[in-house]
């Protein structure tokens, strides 16, 4: 299995969502995946001025080209890969805007996706993710979980329709709580991942 771990926490070190993440990254070979951490090394956002980077102009200005460029890489990474790993912690009721970012990079007309007269089609088929997602109360299934139809749906649009989620909830609700839901967590994550 060749995977691309994606890390979206502000939190580093002290994230749940990577310390679920990272119980799988710890035994996978460095030649069988690609790791990004999306908080550490942040990637442009998209501006009215640079997302024509994303939409063929013909002459591209340097904002423009840096955009083509992140885009081009982050695409030829998830291309390499077999399973994205996808960190996407739960920041009021939705993912973090560093995960949003990559999203808004990936999902490119032509590219990653593309419209025909049956409507859209994803370009990116034959892959599979797997969506980590951690929560500070309980919100799988209700009207406050934005992010497990959200993920689905984005993946799905780019044509990444085998995904399944991992989720660690009640992270908030005491010490007892959060250990054995990050416990849990980690546990489902390595049957998934093997």
């Amino acid at each position: 299995m060749k995977a691309l771990v994606l890390k979206s926490s502000i939190l580093g070190p002290y994230s749940s969502s990577n310390a679920v993440i990272n119980s799988v990254v710890d035994e996978l070979s460095p030649d069988t995946l690609i790791e990004r951490d999306l908080a550490s090394t942040p990637l442009p956002v998209l501006t009215g001025d640079n997302v024509g980077g994303l939409r063929g102009a013909d002459e591209l200005t340097d904002a423009q080209q840096q955009v083509q460029q992140a885009s081009d890489q982050l695409i030829e990474e998830i291309q390499q890969s077999d399973t994205l790993v996808i960190a996407a912690p739960m920041y009021n009721f939705t993912i973090p805007v560093q995960l949003k970012t990559w999203i808004d990079l990936v999902a490119r007309a032509g590219v990653t996706f593309r419209y025909t007269e049956n409507g859209p089609e994803g370009l990116l088929q034959g892959k599979r993710a797997i969506v980590v997602t951690t929560r500070g109360g309980m919100h799988k299934g209700g009207s406050t979980d934005h992010i497990t139809g959200y993920m689905q749906t984005v993946l799905g649009f780019i044509g990444i329709t085998d995904v399944e989620f991992v989720y660690a909830e009640g992270l908030a609700m005491g010490e007892d709580t959060a250990s054995q839901a990050i416990d849990e967590a980690k546990q489902t994550l390595k049957r998934l991942a093997s």
